[in-house]
């Protein structure tokens, strides 16, 4: 294996953030909240930033992204004219804008500029009112530029807001943003991928499921081979290969004979544990499993689906999972199963929620639930990161992901 990770996702790959706004306004604080760590230079003399900087980064839940911090927008004299064009020339490289404002300041004809090229350039923008901790009754009606642009206000230093501006960052960026692979980064051109097929009930008939047929096309993208075997010929081929194939892929439905057919030194994983991460936040999801271990009978969890579809007799989410997990507890667990685009608007009741592997949704839409689970206190997991710990091979089929590897090391596994 190799030992690339997403953070070192290339920098072309990554979603890129521009962060405007005028002198002290807290742009380097901002940053350092978002990511939460101390990577900004921060300093009370206006024009710390000089030249646009670009920073690779993480921001979790939103994943690999690019910060682009600027010079301040009032920056003045020759030089900081020059600044200023240097700073909106970014724009042409920006995913997404995020203008800070100094509520001290308020929103003026500069800021008014600055997001009148932002959309100009269809650079999409999310106003951001800084300090207010220090400036608790400004209204942020009054840093509106127009009433399709969202207005959030925030603390940098007390982190106020910052977790609801991480949402409305997910829902403002680009619709076709997503991680640049499936599983690319894990492979290397020429090198073969085994994926184990079953073809079962709930498999349609004369076809594949749209992860399946994906993870296929990603491995061709990345000039790889990719080897589609049912659960049963799974043995037979992997000793027909010459070399040890770079990855074996699973449905989670068959993990237990595939964990018992593909050899220690082999790194195996499941299409749903490579779509937690495609599409969603593989680390939050993994860290989600770690909550079964406090479930006991009668509390509720919830099993959301985004999707309607078929329910075949030993359906995966409203049999099979209830089954295991009331195995696992002891008891009965109180259910709730809801389908669609929406969670319900009050999860405080519940335990634990269980996603569906998001493949009928992008990865704005699953980033949301997740932040919406997030900010309600409720952990989330999805079928595949739960059927891997109910089975008890958690930590292997999270080894091809060193970032997230260790999260179950406390889990008792």
């Amino acid at each position: 294996m190799t030992d690339t990770t997403l953070n070192q996702t290339p920098r072309g790959s990554r979603l890129h953030i521009a962060i405007f706004g005028r002198r002290n306004a807290g742009k380097s604080s901002l940053i350092n909240a978002l990511t939460n760590q101390d990577i900004a230079i921060v300093s009370d003399v206006p024009g710390t930033t000089t030249d646009p900087v670009y920073k690779s980064m993480e921001i979790l839940p939103i994943g690999p992204v690019v910060i682009i911090d600027t010079a301040g927008i009032d920056d003045v004299g020759e030089l900081g004219r020059l600044r200023i064009e240097k700073a909106l020339g970014v724009l042409n490289k920006t995913d997404l804008m995020l203008l800070v404002i100094d509520p001290a300041v308020g929103f003026s004809e500069l800021e008014a500029d600055v997001v009148e090229k932002a959309l100009q350039t269809n650079v999409p923008v999310v106003v951001v009112v800084n300090k207010m901790d220090l400036y608790p009754h400004f209204k942020l009606d009054d840093a509106s530029p127009a009433s399709d642009i969202p207005v959030i206000g925030v603390s940098a230093v007390t982190r106020q807001g910052i977790d609801e501006l991480k949402m409305m960052m997910i829902q403002a960026a680009p619709k076709d943003w997503m991680t640049p692979t499936i599983l690319g980064d894990l492979i290397a051109p020429g090198d073969t991928v085994v994926l184990v097929v079953p073809i079962d009930l709930a498999a349609p008939k004369g076809r594949l499921i749209l992860p399946q047929v994906q993870t296929i096309r990603d491995i061709l993208d990345n000039d790889a081979m990719a080897y589609v075997v049912k659960e049963r010929e799974l043995k037979g081929a992997l000793a027909k290969l010459k070399d040890k194939p770079r990855l074996v892929v699973t449905d989670s439905q068959v993990f237990l004979k595939v964990a018992a057919d593909t050899p220690k030194d082999v790194p195996l994983t499941s299409f749903s544990i490579l779509f937690a991460r495609h599409k969603g936040d593989l680390a939050m999801l993994a860290g989600g499993a770690k909550a079964i271990e406090g479930l006991s009978p009668g509390d509720r969890v919830l099993v959301s689906e985004a999707c309607t579809h078929h329910r075949v007799e030993d359906d995966i989410g409203t049999v099979k999972i209830p089954r295991w997990l009331n195995q696992l507890v002891g008891g009965p667990l109180d259910y709730t199963w809801v389908s669609g685009l929406e969670l319900p608007k009050d999860l405080s009741s519940y335990k634990l929620i269980i996603h569906c592997g998001a493949c009928m949704i992008n990865r704005k839409e699953m980033l949301h639930r997740l932040m919406v689970a997030q900010r309600a206190g409720v952990p989330v997991v999805n079928y595949g990161v739960l059927i891997a710990y109910v089975m008890g091979i958690l930590p292997r089929v999270l080894e091809p992901f060193p970032e997230v590897a260790g999260i179950m090391e406390d889990a008792g596994q």
